[in-house]
């Protein structure tokens, strides 16, 4: 939409007067005060959901010209791009909003189904002629599904996801409360009772069953995948410092780290939510397509990384394919302990 600027040349906010369309003391744009409410929500949504000029600008060097964005915004010319914090947290909530909705619940069946090739097929079929599983969720579903062992001659898919749940992180004591427990172990030696950290293990255990019961599983996987988003922004810093250590001969200050960071978690959330988009589009009669999209959007993705520290970092193709081999594997080591530490927090505040 067309923006309609004052014939004024002062400033309204700090009264400088101006030389252009933008203030260059306080930044304020010269606009009109008076503007339709058309003018006024479209301003708005674009400022905050960046759909302007510099989001579209920044978009295809993100995809077809790796490492261009972070030598752009490190040799000062910034303008045209988006800056790199704000398309990390905006691609990064419509990645978690596509990620989360992905989620589904396991098929259950309210019956004990006879192990023949016969019946199972046919929940398959109903599985697939259900158009309120998404394809991807029917391709894990019947995974799973043919997956499943046989007990007794018989498959009890619900029986076992009950089980699981019921079992989930369990008091390791056969006491019926944490009041009990406490008095059993005070009847024990010194040396016998059970230490500090697991009674405070079985202190939360004892809540979670009185709280929620089989829905322990539940309720911390569902805590945790909502504290992802928070998890990854956290490993923004480590992935910098990781990427400081292997390059640590450039002699680049650690924000210049930080920003290649931000760009590349934006290039890899940006990839993924188009393949999820994808997985949702195509038909679940596709059997083994998934498959190939995985492997193909790995070596894209990886061809991506070298390139991009290629383009950034200025070594051979040998030293950078070096290079991405050891910090991959620290940044795999750091993102396992991430993940473990955020689910040890998520089951300790749940």
């Amino acid at each position: 939409m067309k923006k309609h600027y004052r014939k004024e040349n002062d400033c309204l906010n700090c009264g400088t007067t101006l030389q252009g369309k933008f203030c260059y003391n306080c930044g304020q744009e010269n606009l009109e005060i008076k503007e339709s409410f058309g003018h006024m929500m479209s301003h708005t949504i674009s400022d905050y959901f960046h759909f302007d000029d510099q989001f579209f600008h920044t978009l295809k060097p993100l995809f077809l010209k790796p490492g261009f964005l972070t030598t752009e915004y490190l040799a000062g010319r910034r303008a045209r791009y988006l800056h790199p914090v704000k398309m990390y947290i905006f691609i990064s909530l419509v990645y978690f909003i596509v990620l989360f909705q992905t989620g589904h619940n396991p098929v259950k069946v309210n019956h004990v189904i006879p192990a023949k090739s016969t019946d199972v097929q046919l929940l398959i079929d109903s599985i697939e002629k259900d158009p309120d599983i998404p394809a991807f969720a029917k391709n894990e579903a019947i995974r799973e599904l043919k997956k499943d062992t046989l007990k007794n001659g018989k498959v009890t898919i619900e029986d076992e996801d009950k089980n699981s749940s019921k079992y989930f992180m369990s008091p390791k004591s056969n006491d019926t409360s944490y009041t009990a427990y406490l008095a059993a172990q005070q009847k024990l030696p010194e040396d016998k009772q059970d230490g500090i950290f697991l009674r405070l293990y079985n202190k939360k255990a004892f809540a979670y069953k009185a709280e929620y019961g089989e829905r322990t599983k539940e309720v911390i996987l569902e805590q945790f995948k909502h504290n992802m988003p928070k998890m990854m922004f956290l490993m923004l810093p480590l992935c910098a410092l990781i990427l400081m250590i292997a390059f640590w001969n450039n002699r680049k200050y650690y924000v210049e780290y930080l920003i290649y960071s931000f760009h590349l978690h934006c290039f890899i959330f940006l990839f993924l939510t188009i393949i999820m988009v994808l997985e949702w589009l195509y038909p679940s009669s596709w059997k083994g397509v998934t498959g190939w999209i995985n492997f193909f959007a790995t070596i894209i993705v990886t061809w991506y990384i070298y390139k991009s520290l290629k383009v950034v970092y200025q070594r051979s193709t040998w030293r950078t394919i070096t290079k991405l081999i050891g910090a991959s594997f620290m940044y795999m080591v750091a993102f396992m302990f991430c993940i473990l530490v955020a689910f040890l927090i998520t089951a300790a505040l749940a």
